[in-house]
C-alpha cells in the first residue's frame, strides 16, 4: 500500500478500516476504564454494551472476504503489552460471578463444557485487539485488517461470544428473579471441575439478586 493510499484510507471515516479500527480502539478505551473499578454499580452493563458493540464489528470482518497481508510473514509489532492488571482488576470487580461455564464448540457432538473466567476473556481479547491496532497505528493497515479478521475467527470472536453470553445470562438471571448456582470452588486449572464430562453439581445457591446491586443489576 502507497503512502498516498495510506492516507486517503485512514483519513476517509467511511472507510472500512478506519470505522473497524475505531469499534476497537473505543472497546478498547471503555473496557479499560470499567476496569478501573469507578463505577463498579455499572460494570455488568457497561461491558454487556461493549462486547455488543464490539462483536458487530467482529461480525462485519468475519463476513467479509479475505484479507491478505501486504508482507509474507508478520512484521514484529514489538512487545505486547501487560495485561495482568486487568486482568486482576476483573477478576476483583466481578467476584463472585467472574467463573461461568461454556461449551468450547457447539458443533462438536457432546462437548464438555469447561470452566472460563470473565476476567480471562476480557484480557484475551484486549490482547488480540492490540497487537492488530499496533499494526494499524505504524501504517499496515491491511496487516492490521488480517489479523482483527484472523483472530476474530480463531480467538477473539469465541472468546468475546462466549464472554457475552456469560453476562447476558447474569443480567437474565437478575431481571427474571431465578436462582444463579453456586460456582464457588469451580477451578479453571483443575480437571475437578469436570465430572464424566459435565460440570460437576455445585453445593448451595445463590439468589441473584444478593449480587445484583453491587454489580449494577437491577431486578425489574
Amino acid at each position: 500500500m502507497s503512502d498516498a493510499t495510506l492516507h486517503q484510507t485512514t483519513s476517509d471515516p467511511d472507510s472500512f478500516a478506519v470505522q473497524i479500527a475505531d469499534s476497537i480502539e473505543s472497546f478498547i478505551v471503555a473496557v479499560t476504564e470499567v476496569a478501573k473499578g469507578d463505577e463498579p454499580n455499572s460494570a455488568v452493563p457497561f461491558l454487556l454494551l461493549e462486547l455488543s458493540q464490539l462483536l458487530l464489528a467482529g461480525g462485519r470482518l468475519g463476513a467479509h472476504e479475505d484479507f491478505v497481508p501486504d508482507e509474507r510473514y508478520e512484521p514484529d509489532t514489538g512487545p505486547e503489552p501487560d495485561v495482568d492488571e486487568l486482568r486482576e482488576r476483573f477478576a476483583e470487580l466481578l467476584d463472585p460471578v467472574d467463573v461461568y461455564s461454556e461449551v468450547f464448540d457447539p458443533y462438536v457432538p457432546r462437548s464438555t463444557p469447561v470452566a472460563s473466567r470473565i476476567s480471562d476473556d476480557l484480557a484475551d481479547v484486549i490482547t488480540d485487539l492490540r497487537h492488530g491496532l499496533a499494526h494499524y497505528a505504524a501504517g499496515r493497515v491491511n496487516e492490521a485488517l488480517w489479523w482483527w479478521q484472523f483472530s476474530y475467527l480463531s480467538n477473539w470472536g469465541p472468546t468475546a461470544s462466549a464472554c457475552l453470553r456469560a453476562l447476558q445470562s447474569l443480567v437474565a438471571h437478575v431481571r427474571l428473579d431465578t436462582p444463579l448456582g453456586e460456582l464457588d470452588g469451580l477451578d479453571t486449572d483443575s480437571d475437578a471441575a469436570l465430572d464424566d464430562g459435565r460440570l460437576e453439581e455445585e453445593a448451595g445457591r445463590v439468589m441473584a439478586a444478593e449480587i445484583a446491586e453491587p454489580l449494577g443489576l437491577r431486578r425489574s
